[in-house]
């Protein structure tokens, strides 16, 4: 009975590592030019330089970018660079000498601002950071709904990840589960509202179009949470069912170049490189998480990152990047939008990307 057990224990051990080596083998012997490690250098490093964009105050682009910068320092051990950041954001703190451009407004995409001083606490333990963090997290849910969602939720499926993410980096920094509560309940609601039979998203309830970044931030966002969500949590199966359901949508809406749409069941549509950032991200942590099959989702994931990186400019800007889009019922308003060069809803799901395949 014992050599039956060591036996057992034996092909248990070789089947794990069979699966681990079937998950990591799709993300390995990168072409010239496209493994994680060099890219995320080039763009962040590039970041670190980058004018700010789009608006006076911070905007949610850049908050996200700098997230994405600072977890790839983190992964790569690269201290330079973690430095550069921080004394970059130091005058946003309080007291600091650019408080200008700290945002104000309770909305869901001034609110992002605090995963940046969230991630330089979870990463330094300075709590400094970790109190200004958890003071946005706060006052994100100061005055709730009757229902107990955040008063920013507005149901635009951007906010599956630039609401979520504040609650699940408070989280993170403090171990304390009703952020934790707060993001999933989040999450389910936009689930329920805005998921359709075909597992892709309405940009709004009343907007019914699957516009590429609209649905990238909600592959994120769920992909990010499930990270963190513990596999006893309430809310983890229909967060997990929902993100596969998506994630085998998005398998038959990739395209023969590796590149999704902008809108993604648009085949005449142009081919868009923030939301193909935001779905690659959003595979290969699942397949590295083993949420996904990896025989199945492994190649997709792949081609997916090296198709998002033959869009980098020889400046390190991402290209054919959608221009900001406000919801509109009206086809044209999305087939029209415009490709932007080097815009932060496009650097930073490039980052995301490299450190996921790093994790």
């Amino acid at each position: 009975m014992i050599r039956t057990f060591a036996r057992m224990c034996s092909v248990g051990v070789l089947l794990a590592s069979a699966g681990l080596s079937a998950q990591t083998g799709y993300f390995s012997n990168w072409p010239a030019g496209t493994s994680p490690e060099e890219v995320g250098k080039r763009v962040a490093d590039h970041f670190v330089t980058s004018p700010h964009q789009y608006t006076p105050t911070l905007h949610y682009s850049e908050a996200a970018t700098w997230y994405g910068a600072l977890t790839f320092a983190q992964l790569t051990h690269n201290d330079a660079l973690r430095e550069a950041l921080i004394k970059r954001f130091e005058p946003m703190m309080p007291g600091g000498s650019d408080l200008a451009r700290v945002p104000t407004r309770h909305h869901v995409d001034d609110s992002i601002f605090g995963i940046v001083p969230l991630e330089i606490g979870l990463q330094t333990k300075d709590p400094k950071y970790l109190a200004e963090g958890k003071r946005w997290a706060d006052r994100q849910w100061e005055s709730p709904q009757a229902d107990g969602l955040s008063a920013e939720t507005r149901f635009w499926i951007d906010d599956m990840y630039m609401l979520t993410i504040l609650q699940l980096e408070a989280y993170r920094a403090t171990q304390d589960a009703r952020y934790l509560d707060r993001d999933a309940k989040e999450m389910v609601a936009y689930l329920d509202k805005l998921q359709q039979p075909n597992g892709l998203f309405h940009h709004a309830p009343e907007v019914h179009f699957f516009w590429g970044r609209g649905d990238g931030w909600v592959a994120a966002g769920m992909a990010e949470m499930l990270t963190s969500l513990p596999e006893n949590h309430p809310q983890r199966a229909r967060i997990l069912a929902g993100y596969r359901k998506m994630m085998a949508s998005l398998l038959k809406y990739q395209g023969a170049d590796g590149m999704w749409r902008e809108l993604i069941d648009r085949p005449e549509a142009w081919p868009e490189s923030s939301s193909s950032a935001m779905f690659s991200y959003a595979l290969i942590t699942g397949v590295k998480h083993g949420w996904l099959p990896a025989a199945e989702y492994g190649p997709a994931a792949r081609k997916g990152w090296i198709a998002v990186v033959g869009y980098i400019d020889q400046n390190e800007d991402l290209t054919s990047v959608c221009e900001g889009t406000g919801k509109k019922a009206d086809l044209d308003w999305y087939m029209q939008r415009r490709r932007r060069t080097g815009d932060f809803h496009g650097q930073a799901p490039v980052l995301w990307a490299a450190s996921a395949l790093l994790r």
